[in-house]
């Protein structure tokens, strides 16, 4: 599948695998892709895959499939921490516009979900 959606009035273009499709075709609840933002010491691009409706902001793609954008950051840039990732808050960003990628892929490979994100076109 491939759509356009609008995420505080900017555009991004969705494409799914086939793959993707049929995964989706085959779960009893939505799913959501969440591109998360992550700035800290650096700044890190990540999909992260959840059962949509439990989260703000979501978007609905097509039946089955909602996407949100979510900037997160740490309280401090520090690599010793419990677990394997550090706690995260969500970042408040002036113009969320300037940082609302402009696509986003999704795949289904080996049972897991995969996707990724990206600012130029």
């Amino acid at each position: 599948m491939q759509t356009t959606i609008n995420i505080e009035g900017k555009d991004i273009n969705i494409e799914t695998s086939a793959a993707a499709d049929r995964a989706l075709g085959n779960r009893g609840q939505p799913l959501l892709a969440e591109m998360e933002l992550y700035f800290s010491c650096l700044i890190r691009k990540q999909v992260r895959f959840h059962d949509a409706g439990d989260f703000d902001n979501e978007v609905s793609v097509a039946d089955g499939l909602n996407v949100r954008f979510r900037p997160v950051m740490t309280a401090k840039c520090d690599i010793t921490y419990e677990g394997n990732e550090p706690p995260l808050s969500d970042f408040p960003i002036v113009k969320p516009q300037a940082y609302i990628p402009h696509w986003l892929h999704i795949d289904f490979r080996r049972g897991e979900w995969v996707g990724e994100f990206g600012y130029i076109s």
